[in-house]
């Protein structure tokens, strides 16, 4: 587990790092600002950011988590001394998996990251098997699409545009997005695309792929 640490006490921020290395994590740097964060996270992609949200002369941290997630999906346990309705209101909205209010002890943080990996589990978990509605279920990852636990059979192409739409999901995917992602090597008729979209949408609940006429289509979830 790779874990950047945003912290603008230098002491605390140490401690910190101290803390984790001894419980066998590994610190990908340990930063204090908004700027030096942004950087750290595109330049070493930690799994995990304990992030300090009352940060001087910077951004706070709920900021930091904000700009953030706009590019990289990574799992953040906020730092503060700040209990306020208000604070904790903006922090909901980047769906952290925990806070620990200052001060905090090692028994406190370690019993936190323990919290936070069985949630990080379980994301994951989840991640792999998307549900569709209705009793259907892809499986990201072995590419397997269930009807109440019973394997349902998807064509090369058919499955590729499955995997396109899920990739947006509730987000309009345009013809000529599914057209290039699918027939990268060759122009095809508006029935064949047409064909297809009313194959896979035959095979799974209707109403979960919408069709925008003479725009594109998506997959509502």
């Amino acid at each position: 587990m790779k874990i950047l640490v945003v912290e603008d006490e230098s002491i605390v921020s140490f401690d910190i790092q101290m803390a984790l290395e001894s419980f066998g994590y590994i610190v990908t740097d340990t930063v204090e600002n908004y700027d030096d964060a942004i950087n750290s996270v595109k330049e070493n992609m930690p799994d995990l950011i304990l992030l300090d949200i009352n940060l001087e002369n910077s951004k706070d941290g709920i900021e930091i988590a904000k700009t953030i997630q706009e590019f990289k999906d990574i799992d953040i346990i906020y730092l503060t001394a700040f209990t306020d309705d208000k604070t904790i209101d903006r922090a909901v909205e980047t769906n952290p998996l925990a806070y620990l209010v200052k001060p905090f002890n090692r028994n406190e943080l370690k019993s936190t990251l323990k919290l936070a990996l069985h949630k990080m589990d379980l994301k994951e978990l989840d991640n792999k098997h998307i549900s569709l509605g209705d009793g259907f279920t892809y499986d990201k990852e072995n590419k397997n699409l269930y009807f109440n636990t019973v394997p349902v059979k998807l064509s090369q192409k058919e499955e590729k545009l499955l995997e396109l739409l899920l990739e947006s999901k509730n987000s309009i995917v345009s013809f000529s997005d599914i057209e290039y992602n699918i027939w990268p090597e060759k122009a095809i008729a508006d029935s064949t695309l047409r064909s297809l979209i009313f194959r896979l949408r035959s095979k799974l609940n209707h109403k979960v792929i919408e069709t925008i006429p003479s725009f594109g289509c998506r997959i509502v979830i």
